[in-house]
């Protein structure tokens, strides 16, 4: 028993030293590595609580306070080196398994609005109500006929969350909506139909634009590259998605991910109305009435 607590009382005095020794020793690159390494650990945590994955967060930490253990109590096996190895290591495999989310955290403008996000051509405009559900007419009258005729399409609707690169792939249109303009856009032997529209407020502002794919293999396999693509954009932006299968002529409305398919005239509309809606000045809200 004696021999017992002597151990324990030399490892407590080890741990003693080792402690005092950080704080007597203590230089600007340990204040640098200790900054670094905090920020890396509160973005993985960050990404893993907002996306529900508690329980892997759990374990991560549970990882990390082993691995400082570790170093804290055999500093031999789990030396320092070793040990800033295996947080980095440990972190990015966290952050592999949550790609698309934690691009979101760079991409999205209402987390940053920095000059690579997209920039709306013109100054501050004032749409009434009447505008609005002219646009949502244009909109939803393109579809169905694009959708009747089996044509393929994308349409992003964009708040001004996109990241700049994903507007300047394309070309810059910034016109009236309009049911003439979306379906020549999408004719089959245009040069942009196999591209991304780009809608921003009541202007169409870019077409033929690239997105990023989703990298999440649990949709179906009949998804192509349009559907993988409207989906990817939702997933690192706040925008909505609408899609048309060139195969089968079924629309479909994407929204953080989550793609609703047969999307109907009703489920098109009330889709549109929410993205207009919170897209209106307040001005506008007030003068336009009930949204019914």
């Amino acid at each position: 028993m004696l021999t017992k607590l002597l151990a324990t009382n030399t490892d407590f005095t080890a741990l003693w030293k080792s402690v005092s020794a950080f704080f007597t020793d203590f230089q600007v690159l340990y204040a640098i590595e200790i900054l670094f390494f905090f920020a890396v650990i509160f973005f993985v945590s960050k990404v893993l609580r907002d996306n529900g994955a508690t329980k892997l967060m759990l374990v991560y930490w549970v990882m990390l306070l082993a691995g400082g253990a570790m170093h804290v109590f055999d500093g031999e096996i789990m030396t320092k080196q070793f040990f800033m190895f295996y947080v980095v290591l440990l972190s990015s495999v966290m952050l592999i398994i949550f790609s698309v989310e934690a691009k979101k955290y760079f991409w999205d403008v209402h987390k940053t609005k920095g000059s690579n996000t997209e920039s709306p051509s013109g100054g501050a405009e004032t749409y009434t109500q009447a505008d609005s559900e002219r646009c949502i007419t244009n909109i939803v009258k393109a579809l169905q006929n694009m959708s009747k005729n089996n044509v393929g399409a994308l349409i992003v609707l964009s708040r001004g969350s996109l990241p700049k690169q994903v507007v300047q792939s394309g070309v810059t249109i910034d016109a009236e909506i309009s049911t003439q303009m979306i379906e020549g856009v999408f004719f089959p032997k245009a040069p942009l139909h196999d591209g991304a529209m780009i809608i921003h407020g009541h202007k169409i502002q870019a077409a033929g634009c690239f997105l990023p794919l989703t990298q999440k293999t649990s949709y179906p396999k009949e998804y192509g590259t349009r559907h993988r693509a409207g989906i990817g954009i939702t997933e690192v932006a706040n925008v909505i998605s609408l899609i048309v299968s060139e195969e089968t002529g079924i629309i479909s409305i994407v929204k953080q991910g989550n793609v609703t398919r047969y999307a109907d005239y009703d489920m098109l509309v009330d889709a549109l109305k929410d993205y207009y809606w919170q897209d209106m000045a307040l001005s506008n809200k007030r003068s336009g009435g009930s949204r019914s």
